[in-house]
């Protein structure tokens, strides 16, 4: 019995295709491993600093709340923004202060006030150059406030 031969040309298309799958799989996982991870890292380096600012806020606002009196009041607060910038790894120079006393008007913290912090910093994405602003511009703010009463025994000798 005779077999029908195959054209040179059936096997040229055939044998194209060999073992290009697995690079295929490689090639696509790169460019969606990539991407997800860096995605990944971002928002963890976010939510870091995200925590770190909430709990910078809440950290000030008793430490200043719970101290004898201004002087005592303002070294409590270098050391709790000092302390809460190492511990999350928040750079110094992006973190922004602000106290306010409720009812306003008067000096804060005052005895029997109802205290205000804010606290807000920026976050710099992971890989991004400091060519032509690029990090100032690929940064994310966060922010965080807290309350606190201050005692109507504040500041009294």
């Amino acid at each position: 019995m005779h077999r029908p031969k195959r054209s040179s040309r059936c096997e040229d298309l055939s044998s194209g295709d060999d073992g290009s799958a697995p690079l295929e799989f490689v090639v696509v996982g790169l460019l969606l491993l990539v991407p997800l991870v860096y995605l990944i890292a971002s928002l963890g380096i976010i939510q870091s600093h995200a925590l770190g600012v909430e709990s910078g806020a809440r950290h000030l606002a008793r430490a200043v709340a719970m101290a004898p009196d201004a002087a005592a009041a303002e070294a409590r607060a270098v050391a709790v923004l000092g302390a809460t910038a190492e511990e999350y790894g928040i750079d110094p120079a992006t973190i922004a202060v602000e106290f306010a006393c409720v009812p306003a008007g008067r000096a804060c913290p005052r005895a029997g006030a109802i205290m205000v912090v804010s606290v807000a910093a920026s976050v710099s994405l992971p890989l991004v150059p400091p060519v032509l602003g690029l990090d100032r511009i690929a940064s994310v703010p966060v922010s965080a406030s807290a309350v606190h009463k201050v005692s109507r025994f504040w500041g009294a000798e």
